[in-house]
């Protein structure tokens, strides 16, 4: 759906509004065409240092498997650095 003719005051406030709520300009305005009043809160997002909680749980098999096919990365071309 596009909004035509919106005035750029009213986009740039808007705007302001979605970034002071913690949500995109879409969810702003389905809300408000939806009558809720009520702004959703800016879920708060958990920052990991490690990528564990995405890689998941290997086998010994899996890693093994992941070694041997990542091994020539380790390796350098000597004819790449002259």
């Amino acid at each position: 759906m596009s909004i035509r003719g919106l005035d750029n005051k009213v986009l740039a406030r808007l705007k302001s509004q979605a970034e002071q709520e913690g949500s995109s300009l879409n969810s702003l305005v389905i809300r408000l065409l939806q009558g809720t009043d009520t702004p959703v809160q800016p879920r708060e997002l958990k920052k990991f240092d490690d990528l564990d909680a995405l890689a998941g749980n290997w086998s010994d098999e899996d890693a093994k498997a992941f070694a041997h096919n990542t091994a020539a990365f380790s390796e350098v071309d000597a004819s790449l650095w002259k």
